[in-house]
């Protein structure tokens, strides 16, 4: 398996797809790894497009440092920017797509380095100021509860360890509860029975509090698609409501329905549908 470096971080690198074909880098969420992406990853490479899913920060054994200032976005999006470096160039542009955590990563990378991107598939989470603003006047708030509990210390890691089990059955749980298949989550269950890919898996959250609350990204001048499934329960449809006002370049919105939030795993087909009508519009 390819790898990238940053510092002293290594990560893991899936590449998909013809060796000359435009580069798609694909940014996955929690709990997952690179490998989600791979229906996607196929039906992109099977009309030309090479896609680099990286395991991200924590994820990669070899990339898993310690504390929550280590897994601030700012961080993270720099580990990307490492990853364009090495697999692409270092004056390298790339599609960007990103789920979950991974649009996170992806909004504030088209944002702050349009310089590195040429178009943005963003799917289920919008970019973080819309997000905050969605948190303070709807029922988002009510949706997003976990993302507070996993501020706790040292709880969420007993509540979701996996012990001497190939994976932890509360974690199962809580992924089949948001609509999640049980093979699917088994096996993003299982790449975090390791208490300190658990560990850093959490904290993308608490890394949250460690960027200050002063910080903002400029609008994102890219082309961008911002894809949503009706049936998420950690996004509601409020926090679709601005998406827009946060993209100055040319911008598409794409819904799917009866679709849970984990779009790349149950609607692979319609994503890379989407991504395809949007990358040919958008060549760069």
């Amino acid at each position: 398996m390819p790898t990238s470096t940053r510092g002293n971080l290594t990560f893991d690198v899936r590449v998909t797809g013809p060796d000359d074909g435009d580069p798609v880098l694909a940014l996955h969420g929690f709990p997952q790894r690179g490998n989600s992406w791979d229906p996607v990853a196929a039906m992109l490479g099977a009309k030309g497009y090479r896609t680099i899913a990286p395991d991200q920060r924590g994820y990669s054994p070899g990339a898993r440092p310690v504390g929550r200032r280590a897994y601030a976005l700012g961080e993270i999006t720099e580990d990307a920017i490492a990853v364009i470096d090495d697999l692409v160039g270092p004056s390298g542009r790339v599609h960007v797509v990103g789920h979950d955590w991974g649009a996170a990563v992806a909004w504030r990378l088209a944002a702050r380095h349009p310089d590195r991107v040429r178009t943005l598939t963003a799917v289920s989470v919008p970019p973080a100021a819309a997000f905050v603003r969605a948190l303070l006047t709807t029922r988002q708030a009510f949706a997003s509860w976990y993302m507070l509990a996993l501020q706790l210390p040292v709880l969420p890691e007993r509540l979701l360890a996996a012990g001497d089990r190939p994976f932890s059955p509360a974690l199962v749980s809580m992924l089949l509860r948001t609509g999640q298949t049980r093979e699917a989550a088994e096996r993003d269950a299982a790449g975090l029975a390791d208490p300190q890919a658990l560990a850093a898996a959490i904290g993308w959250y608490r890394g949250m509090l460690a960027e200050s609350p002063t910080v903002s990204d400029p609008p994102v001048e890219v082309p961008t698609l911002f894809v949503w499934s009706d049936g998420d329960s950690a996004l509601t449809r409020q926090s679709t409501a601005l998406v827009h006002k946060y993209v100055t370049g040319p911008f598409r919105y794409a819904e799917l329905r009866g679709v849970s939030h984990w779009v790349p795993d149950q609607a692979p087909v319609e994503l890379a549908e989407l991504m395809l009508e949007h990358l040919a519009a958008h060549p760069g």
